[in-house]
Parts: structure tokens; C-alpha cells; sequence
């Protein structure tokens, strides 16, 4: 079985601009290139997870969507890191329409993945900088880190269902390798921020 960090896009590893899919506006922020470096060679599969509501919404097409995304693809690419897979619901909000079972909070996108790539997802990681991330990962049996840049999401945690609880809190990517690594010798000197 294989191990992978899934990862967020909008706001965790590019700058969170709503329903963004000019590839000009594709914007990462310069703290996660080393460690999804150190992810690939510790043998981590990446894969991206994310919820794209504005295609119900017809803010923009699948096809908009995949020009952004082989943006983000090239942009790694330089910087030398390979996603395996991207996956997304292009499903709407609650609101908009019946529940499906992909979009973030449920883990539909990640047990697909599991399947898909032979991912063992108790091994495996759900890096995200919202609390429904959070609950994607619990739901789905991953370990889970909140990259919290703003402080916000660290503040909801606090009253939030007990599913949207993380294991870690970051305020980006630095600590990432280091609690990754650590988690194989139990969490040694690191607790939930």
C-alpha cells in the first residue's frame, strides 16, 4: 500500500482568489515548494482534493478549470514536484443542491483516491486550510494538519463538532515536514497548536 499527503488548493497552497481560473492568478505561496519536495522524496504520493462549486454555479466550465489547473501542474513542475492526481467536486454548495458524497467535508474525493492508487489512508496525511479539510481527513482516516495563515479557522476549531478537529495547527508549511516526520515516533516534542 501506498501513503499520500492530500492537499488542499485555494488557500493553502495557492492564494485563495474565489472561483479563480485564470492561470495568470495562480499565485503559490513560496513556503510550500521545499516541503512538498521533502514529501515526494520521503515517498509521500501528492494528490490534490478541492471543491469547485462554481461549475454547478456556471461561474466557469470544467475545461476553464483544467487550463488553471495544468497552470499549477507547470508551475510545480518547475520547482520539481509531481502531483500524482487532482480530484474535485464540481458539485454546488448544500444549499444549491442534494448533498453529494465528494464535497468537502465528506470524504468521497480521498476514498476514491484510496481505491484508485492503492493508498493506505491510516498512513496517509490531509493538509487544508479550512476545518472542512480537517473533517475530510478525519472522516477518511487520514491524519490531518490545519494550515491556519490567517487565524481564523484556529479560533472555530475551538467550538467546532469534534470532526473538525485537527491533529496539528501550522501557520504555513515550515513545520510541515517536521510533523510528518515526527508523527512516526509518536508526536515526540510537537502537540496541537
Amino acid at each position: 500500500m501506498e501513503k499520500a499527503v492530500f492537499l488542499d488548493k485555494d488557500g493553502t497552497l495557492i492564494k485563495d482568489v474565489p472561483y479563480n481560473v485564470d492561470p495568470a492568478r495562480v499565485k503559490f505561496y513560496p513556503d510550500v515548494f521545499a516541503a512538498l519536495r521533502l514529501l515526494q522524496k520521503r515517498g509521500y504520493k501528492l494528490i490534490i482534493v478541492s471543491n469547485q462549486s462554481g461549475i454547478a454555479k456556471r461561474y466557469f466550465t470544467v475545461d476553464d478549470l483544467e487550463i488553471a489547473l495544468s497552470e499549477l501542474r507547470d508551475q510545480l513542475k518547475s520547482e520539481h514536484i509531481f502531483i500524482d492526481e487532482i480530484y474535485y467536486c464540481p458539485h454546488g454548495d448544500i444549499t444549491d443542491e442534494p448533498l453529494c458524497n465528494c464535497r468537502k467535508p465528506l470524504p468521497g474525493m480521498l476514498l476514491r483516491a484510496a481505491e484508485e492508487h492503492h493508498i493506505d489512508l491510516s498512513q496517509s496525511w490531509m493538509i487544508g486550510d479550512i476545518l472542512n479539510d480537517v473533517a475530510a481527513g478525519r472522516a477518511a482516516g487520514c491524519k490531518t494538519i490545519l494550515v491556519d495563515r490567517t487565524g481564523e479557522e484556529r479560533i472555530l476549531h475551538r467550538i467546532a463538532d469534534p470532526k473538525f478537529t485537527p491533529d496539528f495547527i501550522v501557520d504555513d508549511f515550515h513545520e510541515i515536514n517536521q510533523i510528518i516526520a515526527l508523527k512516526k515516533r509518536h508526536y515526540e516534542g510537537f502537540s496541537i497548536k
